[in-house]
């Protein structure tokens, strides 16, 4: 299973990759703010400018992925 799990990761694109490992590094960070031993005001804006980094990561790689589709002419059916 090791295997296929590698050869599935290579098959993905590098900006993909880029992508994921991004909306994990700051998914992570944003989790790891919120339980910081920081002052109230000072963990919410950490927390939400990381979630935002996340979030605005994982916008850019849906509109990414439809527009591959849409080049490829894709339909998804």
């Amino acid at each position: 299973m090791d295997e296929n799990f590698s050869e599935s990761l290579r098959r993905i694109k590098i900006e993909t990759r880029v992508q994921y490992g991004l909306m994990f590094l700051f998914g992570s960070l944003s989790l790891v703010a919120a339980f910081a031993p920081l002052g109230e005001l000072t963990k919410i804006a950490v927390v939400a400018m990381l979630f935002g980094f996340t979030a605005g990561l994982w916008v850019s790689h849906l509109i990414q992925l439809v527009q591959r589709a849409v080049a490829d002419g894709t339909t998804g059916q």
